[in-house]
């Protein structure tokens, strides 16, 4: 745009009409939105003015989204562990029976029979040294 005098833009509307040049509006489609927008409540301004804080509620509203979304891929990953832990739990304490059973006298004593060793029957005896000086 350059800069004219104001006789030479009021001369314009004037010179076009009487060319048969006439300037087209686009239109709008008709519907619910720019219904509201052109002539109702809410002006082309007022929603200029509004668009920052519009845009900061999407904003806020992704990040709420994603908040949620990692929330529950945590949830998930404490659901698979404390399973984890239940499986392992129950792996101790069946390994630990089988070793308080295993590590019985009359147990052991069938084990190493196979080796060949038998178990004492007489009562062991106390050894005794004297030292002398």
């Amino acid at each position: 745009m350059t800069n004219r005098l104001r006789t030479d833009i009021a001369e314009e509307p004037e010179q076009e009409v009487a060319e048969g040049k006439k300037e087209e509006k686009a239109e709008l489609p008709k519907n619910f939105f720019t219904s509201l927008l052109t002539e109702g409540v809410i002006s082309k301004e007022a929603a200029t003015e509004m668009m920052p804080f519009i845009i900061f509620i999407s904003m806020l509203g992704m990040v709420y989204i994603a908040n949620r979304h990692f929330a529950e891929k945590n949830i998930r990953g404490i659901d698979k562990l404390s399973k984890e832990v239940k499986e392992l739990s129950w792996d101790y304490k069946t390994l630990k029976a089988d070793l308080m059973l295993k590590s019985t006298q009359t147990e052991v004593a069938r084990q190493v029979d196979t080796l060949g060793l038998k178990e004492p029957v007489d009562p062991p005896k106390k050894i005794v040294v004297t030292v002398e000086e």
